[in-house]
């Protein structure tokens, strides 16, 4: 069985493969929603967006669920500050996962244009809600949340949901908006045809430039007017999980230092911005299944940029930075670890071919005419 430095560091791998997952596969459900009622005028075309994740979109937030669960088994100081710090935009995050479904379902209840036109608006606040607020809070990861431990290590969280809204924040929340877009006009650049597809190639073009335009502000932002956090005394990788047993600073320039000293890492924001320019060439050349490619190595890689970015640290304290949360002194017991991992490397591929098979076997175009030849299977 591997050392306890090194399941720590493919736990933190693990973590961001399947936060990687989340964002591209259920990315582009929550870009659908937000493009639904932008790229669709007619009710026939509306049932279309709706029936291009409809078979998948369960499928896809197990990976929101599976990145919970690790954070829960394998990082319980993490889990104990994010879920109880950021209670109400956790919530919020929840509600509009929970609207998703609730609108795609009801949506049909009634033959009526006022009900549907209502419940697609729900529908779009089901893909909003969640991008904004993930993009916020990978914002707050950066700035730094005001907790701090007593000397028990109970958690004591001194924030607000309106303290997390602030300005760098937001525009986290922005990218992530810009970013999901994108990955919700690939996808429907590949599952529809006609006037939808055109549509959500136009919004994607523009997702694309506006994304870059974000990141590119966001990444000066974070080099130049946020100082970063810096672990100034030794730290053994595998030490006691106490996070009361280090010094911290914060200093200027704090976040580039893992380019400095992991040159190869500099790959994550150069693909995420190659991926938004490769997504819009191939998507005015007809090369749909590329260009979702494209997209999806762009969302991929602005994740790892933020997670090669943060690294060490998982959650950094903002009011006592010694406390800040880091990859060598929040996780659980080597034992633990061991025997998730185990279970992982069982499961883990079982989910992935579990969900290629239905990938394969639900592939194609979905048109207007099968959506009005009265199947039941379509929304």
């Amino acid at each position: 069985m591997f050392d306890y430095m090194t399941l720590r560091l493919t736990w933190w791998a693990i973590l961001g493969i399947l936060l990687v997952g989340f964002a591209v596969m259920d990315g582009f459900d929550l870009g659908v929603a937000m493009l639904h009622p932008f790229v669709a005028k007619t009710n026939t075309q509306r049932r279309v967006v709706l029936n291009t994740i409809g078979p998948v979109w369960e499928g896809n937030q197990v990976w929101f669920i599976l990145s919970g669960g690790a954070t829960f088994a394998a990082w319980p100081y993490v889990y104990s500050v994010s879920f109880s710090g950021f209670y109400l935009a956790m919530m919020l995050v929840l509600v509009g996962l929970i609207l998703r479904p609730v609108a795609i379902s009801f949506r049909s209840k009634a033959d009526s244009s006022i009900w549907r036109e209502t419940w697609d608006w729900v529908f779009f606040i089901s893909g909003v809600l969640p991008s904004l607020l993930f993009g916020v809070a990978f914002g707050n990861l950066f700035v730094g949340a005001p907790f701090h431990f007593d000397p028990t290590l109970r958690v004591v969280y001194e924030g607000n949901l309106f303290g997390l809204l602030n300005p760098f924040s937001l525009l986290c929340g922005l990218v992530s908006l810009a970013l999901l877009l994108m990955q919700g006009s690939a996808w429907l650049n590949v599952k529809a045809d006609g006037e939808v597809a055109r549509n959500a190639r136009r919004l994607g073009r523009h997702a694309a430039i506006t994304l870059v335009i974000l990141i590119t502000v966001a990444g000066a932002w974070l080099s130049f007017g946020i100082d970063g956090y810096l672990i100034t005394s030794r730290l053994d990788p595998a030490g006691p999980s106490n996070p009361l047993l280090k010094t911290v600073v914060n200093t200027p320039g704090a976040w580039l230092t893992n380019y400095k000293l992991y040159p190869w890492s500099i790959s994550a924001p150069i693909l995420a911005y190659l991926g938004a320019i490769i997504m819009i060439i191939m998507a005015q050349a007809g090369k749909n299944r590329v260009s979702l490619l494209a997209s999806s190595m762009s969302v991929a890689a602005v994740v790892l940029t933020a997670g090669f970015s943060l690294f060490q640290f998982l959650m950094p304290s903002s009011t006592n930075p010694d406390q800040s949360l880091t990859v060598w002194d929040a996780s659980s017991s080597e034992m633990t670890l061991g025997l998730m991992l185990i279970a992982t490397v069982f499961f883990l591929p079982i989910i992935l071919a579990y969900t290629s098979w239905v990938y394969r076997v639900l592939r194609g175009v979905v048109t207007e005419t099968a959506v009005l030849s009265g199947n039941d299977h379509y929304y």
